[in-house]
């Protein structure tokens, strides 16, 4: 069997979308994502001028070698750009080797370890009342688990908040970036921020109880000695995890967090490669690894770097937003599936138009999601309903502090 197209798809059915689609000889085809949000062109441009031509005449079943071809011919290696392009060809070639073989690519990985995946909704509010009718929604849509985001007095808008004026709906299944020629700006203050946020959960507990499963997006705005401050004063909450509460690029700035604080900690929805996030993990810095299959170069180096991290009791948190698209959902769900240290899954659900583009087979009950025992990934796209949605320019807002320094966002 050899592969004789390498085709990318982009579609914007609400957010944009890009999809590469391989084809063999024998009629097979596997889809894989390819979505950078705010940067997808890129990687479009990438696949279609330097990845596909590559492509042509190979054996599809050759996934490892083909991986490694790709990462390390090219010379200058790792970047969001060419590990997004090589996790598409990734996840396609899963796919197809999953439909050659007649089963869902989870078996391939080593089969199920368990019947479904435990995951988190997300809840958020420019008050508590909103917060809490919010979690109440979360959990009648079949969540025990639910991630708490808040607005800040004095903060206009604030990530995570749906009920702001850049949301479209009143669940957090919105897109943040905005479609315009140049990116929103917002305003961020720490201290403002440092202060609110354990008031938050301390109402949440007093409403809820201690049994609810809670977790907090930090998004990355807090220095190291900030972060350990936020983490020891959620202590008493019980978070389930504290989520990118520092920049984690200089992953020894983890150490100072470690000793100031025992809230778990999940990191890693940025990082490209295991050499991202390889000292958190050995150092056992971190309790959750948030990679995402689309970011980190496919199925393939996702299901290294979770054999790594059981070596230390580290376990999965995989990063999935609305801006992951459904194949790249669904290639963590079968890694999820098949590892021992799976420990939770973000699920946010996809619009209808993006549904309707992207057929799935998943099934969401009871709090658990299952990619179903389809042969491959279990998505297949439709490119009559794909060529509806043209691309449309969009960009995540920015942050400035008081005095007009750029922030994190």
């Amino acid at each position: 069997m050899k592969i004789t197209e390498a085709k990318v798809i982009v579609t914007s059915p609400t957010r944009n979308f890009v999809t590469l689609k391989i084809t063999t000889d024998e009629g097979i085809t596997g889809i894989g994502d390819a979505t950078l949000n705010g940067r997808e062109l890129a990687v479009a441009t990438y696949l279609s001028d330097h990845v596909a031509p590559l492509l042509i005449g190979r054996d599809p079943a050759n996934i490892e070698d083909t991986w490694q071809f790709l990462y390390r011919s090219g010379y200058w290696r790792r970047g969001p750009v060419t590990m997004a392009a090589i996790a598409a060809v990734d996840m396609a070639l899963w796919d197809i080797k999953g439909k050659v073989a007649g089963l869902p690519v989870y078996q391939l990985l080593g089969g199920a370890s368990r019947r479904g995946l435990s995951t988190y909704g997300h809840a958020s509010g420019r008050d508590l009342e909103e917060i809490f009718d919010s979690i109440r929604a979360e959990q009648e849509h079949g969540y025990t688990a639910i991630r708490v985001q808040s607005s800040v007095p004095g903060i206009t808008a604030l990530y995570g908040v749906a009920a702001q004026p850049q949301a479209s709906g009143e669940r957090y299944d919105y897109e943040p970036a905005q479609r315009a020629a140049l990116p929103a700006e917002e305003d961020w203050d720490t201290r403002a921020y440092m202060r609110h946020i354990p008031t938050v959960f301390e109402g949440v507990r007093n409403e809820f109880g201690p049994e609810m499963i809670l977790l907090h997006d930090g998004h990355h705005r807090m220095t190291p000695l900030q972060a350990a401050k936020l983490g020891k004063s959620l202590e008493p909450y019980d978070l389930f995890w504290l989520e990118d509460c520092t920049p984690a690029e200089n992953q020894e700035a983890l150490r100072l967090v470690r000793r100031h604080t025992t809230t778990p900690l999940a990191i890693g929805e940025v990082f490209n490669t295991v050499w991202d996030i390889k000292d958190l993990i050995q150092e056992q810095l971190i309790d959750y690894v948030r990679c995402a299959s689309t970011h980190f170069g496919g199925i393939s180096p996702l299901k290294k770097v979770m054999d790594l991290a059981a070596m230390y009791q580290i376990k999965s948190g995989f990063h999935g937003p609305t801006d992951v698209s459904p194949v790249g959902l669904a290639a963590q769900m079968h890694v999820g599936m098949a590892i021992h240290n799976f420990g939770l899954q973000e699920y946010m659900p996809h619009s209808e138009k993006t549904d309707a583009v992207f057929r799935q087979s998943m099934t969401f009950s009871g709090g658990l999601l299952h990619p179903s025992d389809t042969p491959g990934l279990g998505v297949e796209i439709d490119e009559d309903e794909a060529a509806k949605y043209e691309y449309a320019n969009a960009y995540l807002p920015y942050n400035r502090l008081a005095d007009g320094t750029v922030h994190d966002w």
